[in-house]
């Protein structure tokens, strides 16, 4: 093995950009002076992107297997939730500790 193999992926809360940063402040600002919603029509989709960004780093190849622990509970209390869990690739999603252990133990054969 050339290096160590990544299983798995923490994040900590959803990937949304820094709404005062000029860029994204100004991006936002037109979108709503222009009738749309900056939330839904630009932090929302530029948030999932970089979400699977992320899931790239651990999921490169259909035989690559992993955890993404994703801690953010608006995933699951907001509406836009629905929008990160369907931009993801094919996967067992869970909020059970134990089928994390699973996982692990299906991942890695007991190697860490």
């Amino acid at each position: 093995m050339l290096g160590y193999q990544l299983y798995c992926v923490i994040l900590d809360k959803l990937p949304f950009s820094v709404s005062s940063d000029p860029i994204v402040a100004a991006r936002s600002k037109f979108i709503d002076e222009n009738g749309g919603r900056s939330v839904f029509d630009y932090s929302v989709p530029q948030a999932v992107i970089s979400l699977k960004q992320g899931i790239g780093r651990l999921i490169r190849s259909r035989t690559d297997r992993g955890v993404i622990a994703i801690l953010d509970p608006r995933l699951r209390t907001k509406g836009y939730g629905r929008d990160f869990l369907n931009s993801l690739p094919r996967m067992r999603i869970t909020g059970d500790l134990n089928d994390v252990a699973e996982i692990f133990q299906e991942t890695t054969n007991g190697a860490i």
